[in-house]
């Protein structure tokens, strides 16, 4: 499960009144939900392709490459059977948890222009078809994963009831939930780890507090050039409910420990030699652009600045993994 634009960027939930410190108006009041609407009759074909949209395809495919780097650090190996069941078994409960999202945020989505063309806010889908085949999918990936060994399948669990049951209802309330939402969102290289190992080993905590870190910045970015979006919505986001400063400074910060934590990879000897050259240079990338977000800002376009953080950051981790799986080859 991921939690970004890619990862996970979703919708929170409550109407915005007041003004913070961005211009944007704060979530104080009740929300002003987006009437439901009625389901219409469509082909097989097309009811097949919003059942898969509900499942986030893209976000799904990060959530599989990330798990296959996690599998292929790991030291040892694992039979083909056993992978295969791990990722398939990790695809349907990312699926799981994703249409159980858009099931239980379908009203804030036909608020945001972004989210409105969903099949539940356009109606294409019936709220009850969502929600039978977000628990099928879950119902069958539980035992895939028990098939693969009983930490894939802890970690798997843990991740859909993290981001379904706690992350998903806590972001009506707070930007905290970012934070929550990062968790389940960073389990994927874990779930590789534990298929190979059967365990959690110091590797697997390294790329999982890379995937943790790497969300902050992402998803805080979106907020500043989103904020309208989330505002006209009333989510909980940190643009919205601490203004402009707030989310850059988060950026920063975020983007500040994620580079520290992409660099313990050397010392502990997880990385090859040529990993610290391609983990500086990233990083040194993303940190320049980062902090341009809080030290001289008078003449900063922070709507462009945020975009280029967020494009950058598509960039970088698929960047640091590639590097990191060449380094140790």
């Amino acid at each position: 499960m991921a939690n970004t634009e890619l990862i996970l960027s979703t919708g929170f939930d409550r109407a915005a009144s007041g003004t913070g410190a961005s211009g944007v108006a704060a979530a104080q009041t009740p929300s002003v939900v987006a009437p439901e609407a009625p389901a219409r009759s469509q082909g097989t074909l097309a009811v097949g392709r919003d059942l898969v949209a509900l499942t986030k395809p893209r976000i799904t495919a990060m959530v599989l490459a990330t798990e296959a780097a996690g599998a292929t650090l790991a030291p040892g190996h694992v039979a083909a059977r056993t992978q295969l069941l791990s990722l398939v078994g990790t695809a349907l409960i990312v699926g799981s948890a994703n249409s159980l999202n858009m099931w239980w945020e379908r009203d804030t989505d036909g608020l945001m222009a972004r989210t409105r063309n969903r099949p539940l806010p356009a109606g294409r889908l019936s709220p009850d078809v969502a929600l039978g085949f977000g628990l099928t999918l879950a119902v069958v990936a539980v035992p895939m994963l028990f098939m693969v060994n009983i930490a894939t399948a802890l970690l798997g669990l843990a991740s859909l009831v993290s981001y379904v049951a706690i992350y998903t209802p806590l972001k009506r309330h707070t930007h905290l939930a970012l934070l929550v939402g990062a968790v389940p969102g960073a389990i994927p290289p874990l779930l590789g780890w534990a298929t190979v190992t059967g365990g959690i080993g110091l590797g697997g905590l390294l790329l999982f507090g890379v995937l943790f870190l790497w969300q902050i910045p992402h998803f805080a970015a979106i907020t500043i050039f989103r904020a309208e979006d989330y505002a006209r919505a009333g989510l909980q986001v940190v643009s919205v409910q601490h203004g402009e400063r707030a989310a850059r400074h988060t950026v920063a910060l975020y983007a500040v420990l994620l580079v520290a934590m992409s660099l313990l990879f050397v010392p502990f000897g997880l990385a090859g030699a040529y990993y610290l050259p391609a983990a500086t240079v990233l990083g040194a990338a993303f940190l320049a652009l980062a902090l341009r977000g809080v030290r001289g800002t008078a003449r900063l376009d922070v709507r462009r600045w945020a975009k280029g953080v967020f494009a950058f950051s598509v960039i970088y981790l698929p960047a640091l993994l590639v590097a990191l799986l060449v380094a140790r080859a």
